[in-house]
């Protein structure tokens, strides 16, 4: 991920030099890789249940490094976006996940998938200036070389990892066919699904304008972008932990999100419309990103919130896939725009959207403030009438892992009388739950 995000802040300001480079094009290679992430990212997964974790991760890394080779070698701009394709072709995301859920245990499991997720969001932040300084004395195919050799770095780490031992698919890691269309009629969970497409648009479409904008109407010389980059992304993150302190514990998760959305809109729409001194535009710049930082946040947990016992590994696909989908669509948006009809329209083609999503929001129902947890039970506790248990909402047992999939309310939950009715010595708890 850090490889893919490397380009965003960087790609508009030296794409101009391809060969046939325009708006238009260099928009698309921004964005190629969420189609192709789209594509790919549930069935690699699927396909890791059939032939191995490590196959299909190898490939993965692989064929990323193969694409960061071709773009950090292209001379025209469709040779940049063959390589920005390939890039998201190696989607890897869904198989690691599952790796991860073969080599941990129950108890440990969530811990593993924190991290992950947690490092996916550090990956976005270091890239904002990680790309910028990299370019600044490499050039962009600098930004690609150094891609392709995290790609075969990571493939050395994946040498020294066991292989998984024969599996079954656990439904809380990857994505289940049977359940994807069960996620799909799910209003709550497209509302999600539809925020996360949007807050990508926005995304992809800010960075069509903003490289430029900071060296050509800002004055900000392009090798020191990664300090503009640097401080607006320790600033967000510390302006927006308040944030996500007040909506967690203090149970205002909905009034949270609508108050980013609205922020999101709002700085885009001044963005289209105002005329702004230099540290007027940072300021709103500081703004756009926290609101970003904040929504990125939280979107995941809702979903998982959301989602029904053992469907949050399927509600996660889909929502992936709407997020790259999302990216992919902003990329050629913001470079049409750009294109034919100036930066003031592609900010305000996000204000639009935004808005759009901020109704769609509202009429979001509050989430269930409800923690996942699962359980290993023999088959004769199966048909336990587990729901009698006080704080248990939901329950799913899956016969081929053995698990009982819970979503519980931690208020009335009582831990100690699920265990005396299963017989059971741990409960494992959701990442949202041990973060808590």
């Amino acid at each position: 991920m850090l490889g893919l995000f490397m380009v965003l802040p960087v790609l508009m300001l030296y794409g101009s030099d391809y060969r046939g480079a325009s708006p238009a094009l260099l928009g698309l290679a921004l964005g190629i890789y969420g189609l192709t992430q789209a594509v790919f990212q549930i069935p690699l997964g699927l396909l890791s249940d059939i032939f191995g974790r490590k196959p299909v991760i190898a490939t993965g890394l692989l064929i990323f490094a193969i694409g960061s080779v071709v773009a950090a070698s292209a001379e025209t701009v469709e040779g940049l976006i063959l390589g920005r394709a390939l890039q998201g072709s190696g989607a890897i995301a869904s198989a690691i996940m599952a790796m991860v859920a073969d080599l941990t245990s129950e108890q440990n499991r969530t811990k593993a998938m924190a991290a992950i997720g947690a490092s996916i969001g550090l990956s976005f932040s270091v890239a904002m200036f990680l790309g910028p300084a990299v370019a600044g004395f490499a050039g962009l195919s600098g930004v690609f070389g150094l891609s392709a050799v995290l790609a075969l770095f990571g493939l050395v780490v994946l040498v020294f990892l066991p292989t998984p031992p024969a599996h079954s698919s656990h439904r809380d890691s990857g994505a289940i066919p049977a359940l994807i269309i069960s996620c799909l009629r799910d209003g709550q969970l497209l509302r999600l699904n539809w925020g996360i497409f949007c807050l990508h648009f926005v995304l992809m479409a800010a960075f069509v304008v903003v490289p430029n904008t900071l060296e050509a109407q800002l004055g900000i010389a392009r090798s020191a972008h990664w300090k503009v980059y640097l401080f607006i992304m320790l600033t967000a993150f510390v302006l927006m932990l308040p944030l996500v302190l007040i909506a967690e514990r203090k149970r205002r998760i909905k009034t949270v999100f609508l108050f980013a959305i609205a922020i999101l809109c709002a700085s885009l729409a001044v963005l289209s419309t105002v005329e702004l001194t230099k540290w007027g535009w940072l300021a709103v710049l500081l703004l756009f990103f926290t609101a970003f930082n904040l929504l990125e946040a939280n979107l995941p947990s809702l979903v998982s919130k959301e989602a029904s016992a053992g469907a949050k590994g399927t509600a996660m696909g889909v929502y992936s896939t709407s997020q790259f989908l999302g990216a992919f669509a902003g990329g050629i948006a913001g470079g049409g725009l750009m294109q034919h009809y100036g930066q003031e329209q592609v900010f305000m083609a996000g204000a639009v959207l935004t808005l759009c999503w901020l109704l769609v929001a509202a009429s979001m129902r509050g989430p269930r403030y409800l923690s996942s947890v699962c359980v290993a039970v023999s088959d004769g506790n199966a048909n336990m009438d587990v729901l009698a248990v006080p704080g248990v909402e939901e329950a799913l047992f899956a016969t081929e892992e053995k698990l009982l999939y819970l979503k519980v309310d931690k208020r009335t939950f009582d831990e100690q009388a699920l265990k005396a009715l299963l017989g059971a010595s741990e409960i494992t708890e959701s990442p949202e739950t041990a973060r808590k």
